[in-house]
């Protein structure tokens, strides 16, 4: 999986291929000052600004004809405070080189998403998260920020200074201002135990409760046209440290996980006909396996098959007849859909547009193969996702706008209000926020 969005001729497009833009410059700044001084040169010029991290949202959400600020200079760990338990980091790193980082300091994030290449910024500021019984997103680890304004201000904000702009920006959409630098609450590193195995999935729909009560971390895939899930639960040990063997990790990571599940979707994408039988295949292509290791080797995987996704967030007590209904949409329509149905949990938290915000929550993600039809899949999904009261992931395919969205978000008006306040002359506006936050 490549970590960098591709730009060829001025063009800038992003991982999963969906969006491509044309901005009149490109800013790399080497400081929080050049950044600021950057943002108040756009403004002399009448253009809008948008910072980008490594382009894996599937929406334009980072798209602009202005100026696109690439945060690749403003990386690295600033600080660490081991009494607070801390770490201070610069928007632009990697998740991947974090990750690393604090692990060489015998420090982990407490919860992760399944990937680590996107930019802290550009994770926290889309809602990326993991699963978790008790651990929510990325974003809800976020103990302060540091944020530079429209006018070039800088911002400092907690639960204590700016308290207001902390609520909102640590799930900031880009809205409100180019996050700088964030400070994650962390602990001391610990061992997880992961085991992973197939189950039907009439069994993981009517034990799902216990399976999620039982389990710090639990998730499964299922496998469209087939009654098979693999599932996931990861919880802390006490050891001993035990990884997935080298050789079989490459076996099944990435000969089977991405090699072989390449090739059988070009084969799908072929021939449609064959995506019933190549889903039988699959979900019993891997075996069970157990391990135990430090929490991002455990929470990640490579994911080099390129796709598209939809990923709506619905009430916990709702997933399972939510899947029923997307199962049985799938089976009525003619539909052939070749990827794995994604389910995952967060509790609630209390930043104003996450998708957690007020309520404890189930994620489920459809995906298509990059290149295959989705329209129809994801047009009939998100049908059933929204009349549950789905929140869509921001960095995710959906088609709901601000009026949707002040139904489902309680808060949906501080934060518009406080955009207004920072960010008066919208200059980080692009047609996809205003789209979902309105003009």
């Amino acid at each position: 999986m490549s970590s960098t969005a591709s730009g060829r001729n001025g063009t800038w497009r992003n991982w999963g291929g969906t969006v491509a833009a044309r901005p009149a410059r490109e800013v790399t700044p080497a400081s929080v000052e050049e950044l600021a001084a950057a943002i108040r040169r756009a403004a002399e010029d009448g253009l809008k600004v948008k910072p980008v991290g490594s382009g894996h949202s599937f929406t334009s959400i980072a798209a602009t004809d202005g100026v696109l600020i690439r945060p690749q200079l403003l990386t690295g760990i600033r600080d660490i405070d081991r009494e607070a338990m801390t770490v201070t980091v610069e928007a632009g790193t990697p998740l991947r080189r974090l990750n690393a980082a604090l692990a060489r300091e015998g420090l982990s994030l407490c919860n992760m998403g399944d990937i680590m290449e996107q930019t802290v910024s550009g994770a926290t500021s889309t809602g990326t998260h993991g699963t978790g019984r008790e651990s929510g997103s990325i974003a809800a680890q976020i103990k302060a920020l540091e944020l530079v304004t429209a006018d070039g201000s800088v911002l400092t904000c907690s639960e204590k200074e700016n308290p207001e702009v902390f609520a909102a920006a640590r799930i900031g959409l880009g809205a409100l201002g180019v996050v700088t630098a964030i400070t994650f609450a962390v602990e001391p590193i610990f061992l997880l135990s992961a085991r992973e195995e197939p189950m039907p999935l009439d069994k993981v729909l009517s034990d799902f409760d216990e399976l999620w009560a039982e389990n710090e971390h639990f998730e499964f895939y299922w496998f469209p046209h087939t009654g098979s899930t693999n599932t996931k639960r990861n919880n802390r040990s006490a050891g001993p440290e035990k990884p997935v063997p080298q050789l079989r990790g490459l076996f099944e990571d990435e000969f089977l996980s991405n090699g072989v599940f390449q090739v059988a979707q070009w084969v799908g994408r072929a021939a449609p006909a064959t995506i019933p039988t190549i889903a039988r295949v699959s979900s019993k292509a891997l075996s069970a396996r157990t391990y135990t290791d430090i929490p991002y080797k455990v929470f990640t995987s490579p994911r080099r098959v390129r796709f598209v996704e939809m990923e709506y967030a619905v009430p916990r007590e709702a997933v399972v007849e939510t899947l029923l209904e997307l199962k049985a949409m799938v089976e009525r329509s003619g539909l052939r859909v070749s990827f794995p149905v994604e389910v995952r949990t967060a509790p609630a938290d209390d930043i104003t547009l996450s998708t957690a915000s007020g309520r404890d929550s189930a994620y489920i993600a459809v995906h298509m193969v990059k290149g295959a039809p989705y329209q129809r899949y994801f047009t009939t999904a998100e049908h059933i996702f929204t009349a549950h009261e789905g929140r869509p992931h921001w960095g995710k395919v959906h088609t709901r706008d601000a009026e949707y969205f002040a139904q489902v978000y309680p808060r949906f008006g501080e934060f518009t209000a406080l955009r207004d306040r920072l960010d008066p002359d919208r200059r980080f506006q692009n047609d996809y926020l205003r789209r979902v936050l309105g003009t």
